[in-house]
């Protein structure tokens, strides 16, 4: 079995024409040392905005400095637990000393596999604070510089999921967080009266390493191969039996963020390859 992080390259990458996407306003970027949070760090430099990258794994989050760099664009890694306030205040502190805030990708995520009766109460805590409560203190943090910009405006993606949607086996706590984003998302937008928007994004399963972790988990638990786990269990409900890659996931961050997603405002991009209608047919036929 083959599933490797694919190399992004520029071509690859959605690039738009907005006024706002310049090297004066500053965009976060949780979880940027790997995967989605890394392609939509690159993402967001090579459109030109002042890129902040949020990770606790420094060799990481260096690289993504690195590659973005190498795109053209501009990028700063800041070092964070992002579940300790002390470090995100500070990293807050730090990109708004590059620019004005305006763009917050709150994607830092984990992953564990465990029925309820089985389930980690430390894990739980855990996922709850990296996954929950640290979009929600970033957006506490970094809405009042959105409110205090020339205009008053900017936009928060959440990094969500199909578990947004449906509540698959031996994931509870990685449900309840991804249902969790879908309300702080709707919570920012109500309150944001149209200039500070909020939006999810929510997908299949993506070709990263919080991905291939999970296989060996699925196929012990079910008593099946690895193989099986990627093509029943994963993409079986979907309708594109191909994994997304990172970057495919970063454009529609960038494209969020953009003057053409103006009417987005609590909404979920929901690029999940028919998985969440497909999932509902079965069993609503099993009914």
């Amino acid at each position: 079995m083959d599933i490797k992080e694919p190399e992004i390259k520029r071509e690859d990458i959605l690039i738009l024409e907005d006024d706002h996407f310049n090297s004066d306003n500053v965009c976060i970027v949780s979880g940027s040392g790997t995967g989605i949070g890394r392609a939509t760090a690159i993402a967001a430099a090579a459109n030109n905005l002042m890129t902040v990258g949020l990770d606790v794994n420094e060799e990481e989050g260096v690289k993504t400095q690195k590659l973005a760099r190498e795109m053209g664009g501009q990028m700063i890694f800041v070092k964070t637990d992002l579940c300790k306030d002390v470090d995100v205040e500070h990293a807050v502190s730090e990109a708004a000393k590059l620019g004005t805030i305006k763009y917050v990708a709150n994607i830092a995520r984990i992953q564990h596999i465990d029925p309820i009766e089985n389930f980690p109460m430390e894990k739980y805590d855990f996922m709850l604070n990296l996954m929950l409560r640290t979009p929600f203190y970033l957006s506490k943090l970094t809405i009042p510089h959105m409110q205090k910009s020339d205009d008053g405006t900017g936009a928060i993606g959440n990094m969500a999921s199909v578990h947004a949607h449906i509540s698959t086996l031996n994931k509870p706590v990685y449900n309840i967080t991804k249902f969790g984003l879908r309300a702080l998302t709707q919570s920012i937008a109500a309150e944001g009266d149209g200039k500070i928007r909020s939006f999810t994004v929510s997908t299949g399963f993506v070709k990263t390493a919080l991905t291939l972790n999970q296989i060996p988990p699925q196929a012990e638990q079910r008593g099946i191969s690895p193989e099986a786990v990627v093509r029943d269990v994963m993409m079986g409900f979907s309708r594109v039996k191909e994994m997304m890659s990172p970057i495919e996931v970063g454009n529609l961050f960038i494209f969020g963020f953009s003057r053409f997603a103006k009417y987005l405002v609590g909404g979920d991009l929901l690029f999940d390859g028919g998985m969440v209608r497909t999932y509902a047919q079965k069993k609503i036929a099993e009914s």
